[in-house]
């Protein structure tokens, strides 16, 4: 089975196999036989050895181990159980059974575990002698394994490492089970208020929709409430677009999940490897030992610091693309506002020129209403595009914050540091290395191999304390930074997004508000027309004068109605009808 989370397992060559992993953490590139690892070669790695004791099937272990008769046949389940035990060991570093002692001390309690072992299941571990047995049905904390690759392949496990024939899974169920997760594309994502990345294995037939589920099932972020990013721009996505379709992804560019709704922000779920206690005596074979063993926990340490520096790098990253996404929508917030402006004023000159002929139309007597609420609007209107500029003003200082902090990133020396410690603690494992081949010492190289003890506890201390007090204490203090920034910006969020709803609503209202005034207009235009041919009674000379006067005012301002209606709906055309942002300033009551 090969896999991206599995990039050293080249082949199986043997029922019994070694998985050998070099000093330095980095298994070899083939696995093989027990017995041909010899001589160098097995001074060079730490064996991890999965041999047919510890991964036969219970009948087997009955019949081999134990030496007890059977009149059994051997079925597929054999194999199957062998398989599934290798397969745990090379995704956790540990095998699936142990009783107290080993599985080669306490051979009984070995059979018992494998024989009772509850449906499920996938392991089973017995912590003290004659304690109970601890099942485990999922993989372990120490399994580097995505959530969504363990997802996958623990209902595998499940099924293969069964010792009942019936319960257990055939080959060609096996197969199809593991062709499934090999043919699944693995879909990097990095969940920004909650500080975790994730990886999402799904078909690239799959649509969307059932991406945004899956997405969900590990988040806990409900469907409605993920929105995605990608380079720092928004990602719109369709339900019923194909997996095959979304951008490439890596660990180092995921795509960032946006919550909006508030989410908890967990710290990054690691454990601070175990370090055995350094030998107090002098005694060669024991510091050799110790130092083969520090090799791989500063291993897990820069491992560790590695994965500190990605995560701090994609939150800062992910809360810029944030802050320049709600930036670009105070933009789009402040365009709405120009728009309502020039559609208001459009209305309140309309309305003018009715009102200035209002005395001959009986009907238009009840637009005092309408007069005062575009006049209560227009008086908003400052209010909303302050509301908008103070929005502009938190996220500058956000950014500039954020800046900082990430300059303060760019900076940081701690990954070098820590393969510098690395590299002697490797040399001091070299050197103790040839001390054990020489045997007995000399005095003077007794008293260095003394004295590189003394380097070694030192640097030991220097691996600890950069990791505690140097790049844990950052992300810490990073986090604190993103949970304000979080709750200020998820605020903004909902503001803009109520204040998008209200523009719209707004717009809408203007526009009918305007269409009701010129519908006016267009009566009294008519009843002035119906007035002036039809029977009139006679009017003084003085009279006349003054109507033709008022006619030709009138005149005049038609003239000069018709040309500012056409001017501004030439620059509503022109600013288009784009999404206008949003904001939760208080709405007044609409049109």
């Amino acid at each position: 089975m090969c896999c991206s989370e599995f990039p050293y397992i080249i082949r199986f060559t043997h029922i019994s196999l070694l998985l050998p992993l070099r000093v330095g953490g980095t298994l070899l590139t083939e696995m093989c036989f027990s017995a041909s690892v010899k001589g160098g070669v097995a001074e060079e790695v730490h064996s991890c050895s999965a041999k047919a004791l510890d991964r036969k099937h219970p009948d087997m272990y009955e019949r081999a181990v134990l030496r007890k008769p059977q009149q059994k046949s051997y079925g597929v389940s054999v194999d199957l159980w062998s398989i599934g035990v290798t397969f745990y060991h090379a995704a956790t570093g540990s095998l699936p059974f142990t009783p107290y002692g080993g599985p080669r001390r306490n051979k009984p309690t070995m059979f018992k575990i494998t024989t009772e072992k509850p449906t499920g299941a996938i392991a089973g571990v017995q912590r003290m002698d004659g304690g109970p047995i601890e099942w485990g049905y999922r993989l372990p904390h120490s399994c580097q394994l995505s959530q969504g690759l363990t997802a996958q392949l623990v209902p595998v496990l499940a099924g293969i490492v069964e010792a009942d024939q019936d319960r257990c899974w055939g080959f060609e169920q096996f197969f199809k089970a593991t062709t499934d997760i090999l043919q699944r594309q693995p879909v990097h994502l990095f969940s920004l208020q909650q500080a975790m990345e994730h990886c999402i294995y799904i078909h690239h037939y799959s649509t969307v929709s059932v991406f945004f589920e899956e997405v969900a099932a590990q988040t806990g972020i409900a469907v409605q409430l993920q929105h995605l990013l990608y380079l720092g721009h928004d990602l719109p996505l369709e339900g019923n677009m194909k997996v095959v379709n979304l951008p490439p992804t890596t660990p180092a560019r995921p795509l960032i999940l946006l919550s909006y709704g508030p989410e908890a922000n967990a710290s990054l779920p690691f454990r601070e490897p175990e370090t055995p206690i350094i030998p107090s005596r002098f005694d060669v074979l024991a510091d050799y030992n110790f130092s083969k063993v520090m090799v791989g926990v500063v291993h897990q340490y820069l491992r560790i610091i590695k994965l500190l520096h990605t995560h701090q790098e994609l939150l800062l990253q992910g809360y810029y693309s944030y802050m320049m996404r709600l930036r670009r929508e105070c933009e789009e917030a402040m365009h709405s506002i120009a728009m309502v402006t020039v559609r208001l004023q459009s209305c309140l000159n309309v309305e003018h020129r009715t009102h200035t002929l209002g005395h001959y139309d009986s009907e238009n007597q009840g637009s005092a209403d309408g007069r005062q609420k575009l006049h209560l609007v227009r008086e908003h209107l400052p209010i909303y595009a302050g509301g908008i500029q103070e929005f502009q003003n938190r996220l500058d200082h956000l950014q500039i914050e954020q800046a900082k902090l990430a300059e303060t990133l760019a900076s940081d020396k701690s990954c070098q540091k820590m393969e510098m410690l690395l590299q002697k603690i490797m040399a001091i494992h070299q050197h103790y290395r040839k001390d054990r081949m020489t045997g007995k010492l000399a005095y003077n190289d007794e008293q260095i191999h003394k004295f590189e003890k003394l380097h070694l506890s030192a640097h030991i201390k220097r691996v600890k304390s950069l990791l505690k007090d140097d790049c844990v204490q950052r992300y810490k203090e990073l986090l604190a930074s993103t949970r304000t920034w979080s709750s200020v910006l998820l605020e903004m969020q909902t503001r803009l997004q109520d204040f998008c709803s209200f523009s719209t609503g707004l717009l809408a209202d203007l526009e009918m508000s305007e269409q009701r005034q010129n519908t006016a207009l267009d009566r009294i235009l008519s009843t002035l027309q119906s007035t002036g041919t039809g029977p009139q009674p006679e009017i003084a000379p003085r009279d006349k004068d003054q109507m033709v006067n008022r006619m030709h005012h009138l005149k005049q301002d038609m003239e000069i109605l018709v040309r500012e209606l056409h001017h501004n709906n030439s620059i509503i055309e022109s600013l288009g009808a784009g999404n206008p942002a949003e904001s939760s300033l208080a709405r007044p009551s609409t049109l």
